[in-house]
């Protein structure tokens, strides 16, 4: 990471905010969930803006600079940000870095031609196995991560424990009606069309939580595309299980996809929120996901 500590570390150092403490967001998902728990004691700093992909980026020095007095920052976790090491070697020691997903039940990545195992003559070169980093996918998992919002937050701030705990509480309770809400309407979807075609591995944990078998055409990023072999395995795979529908995402070229849908006559669906870094909320993202996936399978 190209951080230059004789740069960076005086922008660090900056002015008292409104509120009773500053938190900076490494993810615009997480940055909603702090305002959700924090209400007005907590300034939240968005340093991963719109249309940006969090598997590559890296904050810049402008960034740092919004993010100076900073209580702590808050991280997805379980690989998403690989730059963590390297960031906290420029922030003062008193600055924690709050790693949800270190605290988060996690699935492995899967390829959309095999199960995980190694099946000797199937090509990995495109993929890998590791951690998939997309755990807000699960709804049931963010549930679980408002609560350990609201402890670092707590911590950095004694006082609002009430306020925490209540905003919590109250959150948690529109995350059981989102979950309640995106039972029903998957209920919809037959259980032989649960099967969810997408731009690349990003929501395995939606598939786990929901029953759906997940095809994804590359691997956890966008950067792992399949060779023209895996390819041809997809092609076949999607044709032999008579899948429905293709879901590109939001913020990435669809035109593997559209070659797909040519080769295959399934229909191009409308694009899904994968990274979560264009949706309004949380809950936005979830409702679009699952009414765009609802209306192409059911």
């Amino acid at each position: 990471m190209k951080f230059v500590r004789s740069i960076i570390l005086p922008l660090l150092v900056g002015a008292a905010t409104a509120a009773e403490i500053k938190v900076s967001s490494l993810h615009p998902l997480l940055g909603d969930l702090t305002r959700n728990v924090g209400g007005e004691r907590v300034e939240v700093i968005d340093l991963l803006g719109k249309d940006s992909d969090p598997h590559s980026f890296e904050p810049d020095p402008a960034q740092l600079k919004k993010a100076a007095d900073s209580d702590f920052f808050i991280a997805s976790g379980m690989g998403l940000e690989s730059y963590l090491d390297s960031l906290r070697t420029i922030l003062p020691k008193s600055t924690p870095i709050v790693v949800l997903g270190d605290d988060l039940p996690s699935i492995e990545g899967s390829c959309s031609t095999c199960d995980g195992h190694d099946h000797g003559d199937h090509d990995h070169s495109h993929h890998d196995h590791g951690v998939d980093p997309h755990w807000w996918h699960s709804i049931d998992t963010f549930r679980r991560a408002v609560n350990l919002t609201a402890d670092a937050l707590i911590k950095a701030d004694p006082d609002g424990e009430k306020t925490y705990r209540a905003n919590a509480l109250a959150y948690r309770g529109k995350l059981d009606e989102l979950e309640r809400w995106t039972r029903r309407e998957i209920a919809r979807i037959p259980k032989e069309r649960r099967i969810l075609a997408t731009a690349h591995a990003a929501f395995g944990y939606f598939c786990k939580d929901y029953g759906f078998e997940a095809i994804p055409v590359s691997g956890l990023n966008r950067e792992q595309m399949p060779d023209p072999r895996t390819l041809s395995k997809l092609i076949e795979k999607l044709r032999a299980d008579k899948v429905a529908a293709i879901f590109p995402e939001d913020i990435s070229n669809p035109k593997t996809l559209e070659a797909l849908t040519e080769d295959t006559g399934i229909t191009l669906a409308p694009p899904l929120i994968a990274d979560g870094t264009t949706a309004d909320s949380y809950e936005a993202m979830i409702r679009h996901n699952v009414t765009t996936i609802v209306e192409a399978l059911k």
